[in-house]
């Protein structure tokens, strides 16, 4: 693990993450983070919602499967207006 976190790239990669850069590496990492996520929500929303009628492991697999529909173009969007607005 130190070998990892000691290489050069590693370290200036993490560096511009938790700073807040946004470039093509950063981008994809907030993109798949993001993703993780809306499909957690997606698989908890579809539980509470429709748990009862269709069972919770279908309910929850149609939602963590639908949830990232609507968040993966929505993040896209925001990280190009953060990355045009960081620029100007």
């Amino acid at each position: 693990m130190k070998d990892i976190l000691a290489n050069p790239n590693v370290s200036a990669f993490l560096t511009s993450l938790v700073a807040g850069e946004i470039n093509i590496a950063t981008g994809f990492v907030w993109l798949v983070i993001a993703t993780v996520l809306s499909m957690v929500g997606g698989a908890i929303g579809g539980m509470l919602l429709a748990g009862k009628d269709i069972g919770y492991q279908f309910s929850a697999m149609l939602g963590a499967l639908f949830a990232p529909a609507g968040v993966i173009p929505a993040v896209l969007l925001g990280l190009v207006v953060l990355n045009f607005l960081t620029n100007y």
